[in-house]
């Protein structure tokens, strides 16, 4: 009896979660493909596949919501107070997003790619380093002296950068 009264609302949900996993599947081949068509690590690609299958979630559940009968002014109050309070919480915390941000911009369109040296021209601080590992947060890069330096992905977006060798890791040896 409660499943034949809300049998539309199972059949859209059946038909909204089949859409989903389809997207899901081809923005992950999409990503997987850019990815190594960049030469980027498979590390960088799993994470991209985490922000857009997290991303596609929250789109997912607001759609659902529609589909079972919420109002769309009710939608828009819960996502406007969510992004209300979020706003307010990561203000606090916006270099961290800054940085995670600039680490999705950097995996569709960063020239430079693990195991390139580059020098970042930095009046404050400059380096010339080669690249060992692109993460979420931030850049590591292993310096002439063997030292590992961190680099924040947002700066290394504001910054002049120079390649100064390609696939220059093999000079350097194993420092892991």
């Amino acid at each position: 009896m409660f499943l034949q009264k809300l049998e539309p609302e199972l059949i859209n949900t059946v038909i909204v979660l089949a859409v989903f996993f389809f997207i899901r599947v081809i923005g992950k081949i999409t990503i997987r493909k850019i990815g190594i068509k960049s030469a980027i690590n498979e590390a960088r690609i799993r994470l991209i596949s985490r922000y857009f299958t997290f991303t596609l979630l929250i789109i997912f559940l607001f759609v659902e919501a529609y589909v079972f009968g919420v109002q769309t002014d009710d939608i828009s109050l819960v996502f406007s107070s969510v992004f209300a309070v979020l706003g307010v919480g990561l203000f606090a915390i916006w270099s961290i997003l800054s940085n995670v941000t600039s680490g999705v911009i950097m995996f569709f369109s960063f020239p430079y790619k693990v195991g390139d040296k580059i020098k970042i021209h930095d009046k404050d601080y400059p380096i010339e380093a080669v690249i060992e590992d692109i993460r979420a947060f931030q850049l590591h890069l292993r310096i002439d002296s063997g030292d590992l330096v961190t680099y924040p992905n947002n700066l290394i977006l504001q910054k002049a950068v120079t390649l100064v060798q390609k696939d220059a890791i093999e000079d350097f040896g194993d420092f892991h």
